[in-house]
């Protein structure tokens, strides 16, 4: 990564840590703008609002047993191929069942990830991160000084291709189990991911193995990101994160199997909390489907609220493309409508040189993605 990004801007303070000194208030640092912070409903309307999360007030749910029973070629038209279209254009999220990861394995590795952020602090503390490459354990995004942080910690790993793996110096010691059994997840989630790229090729129109091409192969990447998030005093002023769209291809999201926490936009700009189905996954598009889709599969903002009861806890794989390989709308889908010349919105950007403005500025909302649209030259 750049020069500018070899240390943090500021002493690191940890969020769990500030979280169990006792504090009735939250440092400043951590306290939004007006218009970014949470809004809670009132009192009156709490009841309605629990109401209206158990009913049908949340994104999609795919079932993809069939496709997995089966084991043939995703079909155009298929039920599947279908939700997943309609997830995508109404919603950029929806969440999967029957989709071939283990339950057992799923709460092991969540498990796992909970049992390291109750180590002691001065454990934690040896796999300490730097903006170098994020790996290892965190507490902020971005290197710009006097930032505005978020109310959570975190521990960040490269699982694939093979040779970017992060070191066994990075993983934690204890609990012991938690390099095997992350390892193990991650195989499973990511064979998940090539099987939804290649019903998402589809419902493009495009051949099978069309994104999977263009993101890069098999030198696609994949991290994970463990995520707690701790009881807050003040929750309605701060966000276990902020809003944002995520930079890469896929996010396949473990959620807390207790405590909600994730807040989708909708369209007309209200937030909606999800409600995780049992044993699901939680499946988000990021900008790169929105670049090579031309936009018409749209990443959608998200961000975290947290709560002053209970702590929370969430595991993130982002699907990447190979970081050197030029991403662009997909000349059949550049075309404009009513089969006018080819109109890509996006100019060709590596991820590499993409996901350098999040290294830099942390979450903040679509702003790098709006940023490039419409730069395209008319050649590309």
């Amino acid at each position: 990564m750049a020069d500018c990004m070899q240390e943090w801007p500021e002493p690191v303070v940890r969020v769990q840590a500030l979280a169990e000194s006792g504090l009735s208030a939250i440092p400043r640092c951590y306290v939004k703008q007006p218009c970014d912070r949470p809004v809670p409903p009132p009192p009156a309307a709490e009841a309605q609002l629990e109401k209206d999360l158990s009913d049908d007030v949340s994104i999609p749910v795919v079932d993809l047993g069939e496709l997995l029973a089966d084991g043939a070629a995703v079909g155009l038209g298929s039920a599947v191929t279908e939700a997943v279209a309609a997830a995508c254009r109404e919603w950029g999220f929806f969440q999967v069942v029957n989709h071939g990861v283990r339950p057992e394995l799923m709460r092991a590795a969540r498990e796992a990830w909970r049992g390291f952020f109750r180590r002691s602090l001065a454990e934690k503390q040896r796999y300490a991160n730097s903006p170098r490459t994020y790996e290892g354990y965190g507490s902020r995004l971005g290197v710009q000084k006097g930032a505005v942080l978020d109310w959570g910690d975190y521990f960040f790993l490269h699982l694939a291709p093979e040779a970017a793996k992060s070191p066994p110096k990075f993983w934690p010691a204890n609990p012991g189990n938690c390099k095997e059994v992350s390892e193990e997840y991650g195989r499973s989630v990511v064979r998940l991911c090539e099987l939804l790229m290649r019903v998402l090729s589809v419902s493009l129109g495009l051949e099978e193995a069309h994104l999977q091409r263009a993101f890069g192969g098999a030198g696609c990447g994949a991290t994970l990101r463990a995520n707690y998030y701790p009881r807050c005093p003040q929750p309605d002023l701060t966000l276990g994160l902020s809003a944002h769209s995520d930079p890469g291809v896929l996010t396949v999201l473990l959620a807390d199997e207790h405590v909600r926490g994730l807040q989708v936009r909708r369209g007309a700009g209200e937030w909606v909390t999800v409600q995780p189905v049992r044993d699901a996954f939680i499946v988000n598009v990021g900008d790169q489907v929105q670049i090579l889709s031309n936009s018409l599969y749209k990443s959608v903002e998200h961000r975290v609220i947290v709560n002053a009861r209970e702590e929370r806890i969430s595991l993130a794989l982002f699907y990447n493309p190979k970081g050197d390989v030029p991403i662009s709308p997909a000349p059949e889908l550049a075309a404009a409508a009513g089969g006018g010349p080819a109109a890509p919105l996006y100019p060709p950007m590596t991820f590499d040189e993409y996901r350098l403005y999040i290294r830099k500025k942390g979450a903040n909302g679509k702003a790098q993605i709006e940023a490039l649209k419409g730069q395209a030259s008319p050649e590309n």
